[in-house]
């Protein structure tokens, strides 16, 4: 008898161990305007609905900032037996051409009191450290008043302003009405977060497309087939078992950009985190289906390292361009890997800190491939048109000159040719050190500054270059 009430109990725990974790409740749905809210079945409250017990839901969160918090019915823990590493999967509705990324947030119930107000950590997607992606972005929507659908005026806190564009397909207001979303302000409302840079491209205006980042964003991967507990590996472009976005909790990050280490977490934020309009095809609205918790199997194994290549701008005008390029190890920059690079053209050269320099013009293409691993590579190409001195950056796009050491402690050195003014930044955009009439070489101290990512902006005569360095 008492074997059998053991193999009864043992069944009963594997049972539980496959049993997929669906999210379980929606806690807030706050959407920013779009072609798609006030409209059945993607923008009204039922849509929060429709993403419990399932990834077949129908939920869009607008333009930039449009938010939802969800959670699970038990924590989601931060487990290494997970296959790839990875904790949980989000669902959206991407094409094979067509993604409209949205950034995630997780957050530990520290308090215990059941709900979401303790610390946000957002999940550091493969574009966050690149120097276009903007922190603490936030932008003011205001209602036009229309009983149908008009174009909603919005205005950020960087000096724009533009509209969420009304089109021919959704004839509906787009602001969200104060009968379905009474938390929102009828007049105007702020949503604030990170913001990526688009992947729009409208060269061709009957097919336009929104390409997928690397890793790290909803609505960015295709789906793939059930089990869907049984993730796709975030650092290769491939669909292999329930496609979707997975997340790894160890890719959290404070609000200084440091990577902080979390055990488990109870709740989860998606905001949309591209501002752009795709012409016909309306602005890109991050769209949500349903989310599942992984579940642990660690004989899944596969690639953990990637390279990530901030995409070069079509033409290159000048004589040096920096490159940005990360490599990450499952899913955390490597701060100590180092990149080699591979260029086609004999008058173009890539120095240690990724600076492209070039004396002749022509069709470039780089591959940049890891010292220790050559296998894993990123590759991209740009026209170069070479000027001897150029008064600006070609496209706003920044060059670095050489700053040592890096990372550092107590203190930097800049190699200015004269001289500079030179201003420091922490990663969220907060100016926190200003020198004027720096010189060549003079050592700069931060060893007041707390440890972390910063930028560093130097203004010599006709140039405004920036880069990063690291403060240990």
């Amino acid at each position: 008898m008492s074997k059998k009430i053991v193999i009864i109990i043992l069944g009963l725990v594997c049972l539980k161990t496959i049993q997929a974790q669906y999210i379980s409740e929606v806690l807030e749905y706050k959407p920013a305007p779009g072609q798609f809210i006030n409209s059945s079945p993607w923008g009204i409250p039922n849509s929060a609905k429709s993403l419990i017990g399932g990834v077949t839901g129908s939920m869009s969160l607008g333009a930039f900032g449009g938010y939802v918090i969800f959670k699970f019915a038990n924590p989601v823990e931060n487990d290494a037996n997970n296959p790839f590493g990875v904790d949980f999967t989000i669902f959206g509705n991407p094409l094979n051409e067509w993604s409209e990324q949205g950034i995630v947030s997780v957050m530990k119930d520290e308090n215990g009191n059941g709900l979401p107000d303790d610390t946000w950590y957002e999940l550091a997607g493969s574009d966050y450290f690149f120097s276009n992606t903007i922190k603490k972005y936030e932008v003011t929507y205001t209602n036009p008043n229309q009983s149908s659908s008009a174009d909603v005026p919005w205005a950020d806190n960087k000096g724009n302003s533009g509209a969420i564009l009304a089109n021919g397909f959704h004839a509906q207001p787009y602001y969200p009405l104060i009968d379905s979303f009474p938390d929102i302000a009828s007049n105007e409302y702020t949503l604030s977060g990170t913001r990526v840079a688009d992947e729009v491209d409208r060269t061709n205006p009957s097919c336009v497309n929104s390409y997928r980042k690397a890793f790290g964003y909803v609505d960015n991967q295709l789906r793939g087939s059930a089990p869907y507990t049984v993730p796709d590996n975030p650092y290769t472009p491939e669909k292999e078992n329930s496609g979707g976005d997975a997340f790894d909790i160890s890719w959290a990050v404070d609000e200084d950009g440091n990577y902080v280490d979390l055990d488990k977490i109870d709740f989860v934020k998606v905001h949309n985190a591209v501002l752009a309009d795709a012409g016909w095809l309306g602005e890109v609205s991050t769209e949500i289906t349903g989310a599942v918790d992984v579940a642990p199997n660690h004989s899944i194994t596969g690639i953990s390292e990637i390279i990530v290549l901030k995409e070069l701008p079509d033409t290159i005008v000048g004589n040096r361009y920096q490159i940005e390029a990360f490599a990450f190890d499952y899913g955390r920059w490597d701060k100590e890997a180092k990149i080699k690079w591979d260029i086609n053209l004999a008058d173009a050269n890539i120095n240690a800190e990724n600076l492209l320099s070039f004396s002749s013009s022509g069709r470039l293409t780089v591959i940049a491939s890891l010292e220790g691993n050559p296998s894993i590579i990123a590759t991209d190409s740009a026209v170069l048109i070479y000027q001897n001195n150029p008064t600006s950056v070609s496209q706003n796009n920044f060059a670095a000159l050489k700053l040592y050491p890096n990372p550092a402690s107590e203190n930097i050195y800049i190699e200015v040719t004269n001289d500079a003014d030179v201003e420091i930044y922490e990663i969220t955009g907060i100016k926190v050190m200003t020198i004027l009439n720096y010189q060549a070489n003079q050592p700069v101290s931060i060893a007041h500054l707390a440890n972390g990512i910063y930028i560093i902006k130097i203004s010599e005569q006709n140039e405004c270059i920036t880069l990063r360095f690291v403060k240990d």
